[in-house]
């Protein structure tokens, strides 16, 4: 592998895009950064890091973003706010297909996620499914990070625990123990994967180490608080008013509702028959909801 390799990131603005260009950095890699705003480019700039301004949906800016680099790390974002968050998803699939194909990268590493292959009942997930579907016609090396529940995903709802002293979970039942991992971890990973050698499509599924379950978060919350906190499920029956006002349109707030039903009846889970390669993260839980807790 060439030392004078150039690797794109996109979504350098977000948790793992910046987790990964960083690593890169470290690792004395040329990275080009991919923002949508120019000035959010700036904090790179002065890395030293290449900046271009491109949408995923303006395929000559993604071309140029892509041109003469040797790989990239692909983390396509949610139009949460959207009523056509699944097209739009769709549409920026096709997309980013076309700009890394006419680029001609010679790998990619692609954020997934747990449950992408399942062909239904998995609400946002499917717009990752769409994702892998349309670069692995590429036929480009590309390798897709499945990642686990986020544990950052728990992020409002341990400011709730901080005010109220209870801990309200989607996820249930409470003592059952669901893969997650640390968005920095998987910025990590994805850098660390980057820099490898592949043919072919690879699938390498990602959590942290070890599984949690919501009475886990409640009790180390407990101990960093100094005082209890009580964990409970909130109802299926409550799901859509408990998100409504954080800026999700109703088809984002369907989608909410059936990936969590997915995760908590375990039709969105890592398939321990399927022959794909697992990593582990080093960050845990604790790591994790210190910081949420104390923010």
């Amino acid at each position: 592998m060439s030392a004078n390799e150039l690797f794109v990131v996109t979504g350098a603005t977000g948790r793992t895009g910046s987790a990964a260009a960083k690593t890169l950095f470290d690792a004395g890699k040329r990275v080009r950064v991919v923002v949508r705003d120019e000035p959010k480019g700036d904090v790179w700039a002065a890395l030293g890091a290449d900046v271009a301004v491109a949408d995923f949906s303006d395929l000559a800016a993604l071309c140029k973003a892509f041109s003469g680099a040797d790989g990239a790390y692909i983390v396509s974002p949610p139009q949460y706010s959207s009523e056509h968050l699944f097209s739009q998803a769709g549409a920026m699939a096709r997309s980013i297909a076309k700009a890394v194909k006419l680029a001609n990268l010679s790998r990619l590493v692609v954020l997934s996620s747990i449950g992408a292959e399942q062909p239904e009942g998995t609400g946002w997930i499917a717009m990752n499914r769409m994702l892998e579907e349309s670069l692995s016609d590429t036929r480009l090396p590309v390798t897709f990070l499945r990642a686990a529940y986020f544990m950052e995903n728990w992020a409002p709802l341990v400011k709730m625990a901080v005010r109220q002293r209870q801990l309200p979970s989607f996820l249930s039942p409470l003592n059952q123990e669901f893969p997650m991992i640390a968005a920095a971890d998987i910025g990590r990973m994805a850098a660390e994967t980057l820099c490898e050698n592949w043919d072919g499509v690879r699938v390498i599924d990602l959590e942290g180490p070890a599984r949690y379950s919501p009475n886990d978060i409640a009790e180390h919350l407990s101990l960093t608080l100094g005082e209890a906190i009580s964990p409970f499920s909130i109802p299926e029956s409550d799901w859509a008013q408990s998100i409504a006002g954080r800026g999700f349109s109703s088809a984002a707030i369907c989608g909410f509702i059936e990936m969590t039903q997915g995760i908590n009846t375990g039709h969105i889970a890592f398939d321990d028959l399927l022959s794909v390669e697992r990593r582990q993260g080093t960050i845990t839980l604790d790591v994790v909801m210190d910081t949420l807790a104390a923010g």
